[in-house]
């Protein structure tokens, strides 16, 4: 092979940077609720309302005076009277005086007078009309007006992953719609004569398409449309037809044939008739990926091992798709971690007790480790193992 006229063996990040760079810029439009979960924000979002909306109860119990029930407790309990009551949606319309209290229930507001609340389970019943309080009421068991967010203050921001508890948050801002990036179509196609469909017979030597549907979950969490092409063999012409068969996508994610053998097929494809945006990644596993156009199109080539596959899509591809960086943390190394000089390693490692140990069996073939294990452990390039107490970079899986 002559001299490569583009990038080899780049870094993740700049993997993401140029993935990022070929696909089209975001498209805006505006959706339900209903379909917003897994999008993109494309403005900010401010609070057409406050929350709460006025000063309410965080529980179940009577609003009094706090100085009231100073010296309250189980050996000397207050006597309060019960004025009435207030509940989410009728609220006490009187004023709450010395030695009084009106019973209350979470949600409801705060009756005028009153500034504190005693928790039912202090309160014994004293005839029709009054209570005695076993502990003093506290003002730390009301919610201020505003509390949460105020009308006018941008609580959302632009760029945000609208995840369920970030849905109901805009619901909770006062929005029915909002504005958010169109989904990105993503074809996918997986490779390899070997390959063969869930629930049919397996030759020797055969295996499942554990790929394509590892990957299309993949793709659907990020919130993408999906346009399955099903699986290829290895042939150039039948490569040729499925790639064809993506017009129309944003993207071609592929898996398998893009190492160094010689049934590596889409490799060949992109380096004789498309364009080239990188090959390798400096990363294990994960390191034979390409990056390139296919008649315009970009397609993104993942390898073809299983564990090699997922963990590119999960470094690489996924933090591009949603605009979000992976989720890290640091975590004390119950374990040692040993260095590449020329990669960056991602092991699988178990979390335990604030600690992080090897999870043992580390080959891109060893599928069900990414299934038992809770991170990557990240040890960066040409930097020294990782002991046995050091501090280490984890990526939740």
């Amino acid at each position: 092979m002559s001299r490569p006229t583009f990038p080899m063996h780049v870094s993740v990040f700049d993997a993401r940077a140029m993935l990022a760079a070929l696909l089209p810029p975001p498209v805006a439009e505006t959706v339900s609720l209903s379909g917003a979960r897994g999008r993109l924000l494309t403005a900010d979002l401010a609070a057409r309302v406050s929350h709460p909306s006025v000063t309410e109860s965080a529980l179940d119990g009577v609003a009094a005076r706090e100085a009231d029930t100073w010296g309250a407790s189980p050996d000397a309990p207050l006597r309060l009277r019960v004025l009435g009551e207030s509940r989410a949606g009728q609220p006490f319309t009187g004023t709450v005086g010395p030695g009084e209290c009106v019973r209350i229930y979470t949600g409801a507001p705060l009756p005028t007078g009153a500034d504190a609340i005693a928790p039912v389970e202090q309160l014994a019943e004293d005839g029709p009309a009054h209570v005695r309080l076993r502990r003093p009421a506290r003002r730390s068991d009301v919610r201020p007006e505003g509390g949460d967010f105020r009308a006018g203050e941008t609580v959302l921001r632009a760029g945000t992953l609208l995840t369920p508890p970030r849905v109901a948050l805009a619901a909770a801002l006062g929005y029915a719609e909002v504005p958010v990036r169109r989904r990105l179509r993503v074809a996918l196609l997986s490779t390899g004569d070997e390959v063969r469909e869930p629930g049919e017979t397996l030759l020797p030597g055969q295996v499942y398409d554990s790929n394509r549907y590892g990957l299309a979950a993949g793709l659907e969490e990020c919130g993408c449309d999906v346009l399955d092409l099903g699986h290829t063999p290895d042939s150039p012409a039948a490569l040729a037809r499925s790639l064809a068969a993506a017009g129309g996508a944003d993207l071609l994610l592929t898996s398998g044939g893009v190492s160094m053998g010689r049934y590596d097929f889409l490799r060949d494809l992109l380096l004789e008739r498309g364009e080239v945006a990188f090959w390798k990644i400096r990363m294990r596993p994960g390191g034979p990926a390409m990056l390139g156009r296919w008649g315009g199109l970009p397609v993104f080539g993942l390898p073809g091992n299983p564990v090699s596959s997922l963990v590119v899509f999960g470094l690489v591809v996924r933090p591009v798709l949603t605009g979000q960086p992976p989720r890290t943390l640091r975590l004390r190394a119950a374990t040692p971690f040993p260095s590449l000089p020329d990669k960056t390693a991602y092991w699988r490692g178990v979390v335990s007790g604030g600690e992080v140990r090897d999870y043992g069996r580390q080959g891109s073939g060893v599928l069900r480790s990414l299934g038992e294990a809770d991170v990557l452990v990240v040890v960066p390039e040409g930097r020294s193992a990782v002991g046995v107490g050091e501090e280490v970079e984890v990526v939740w899986l």
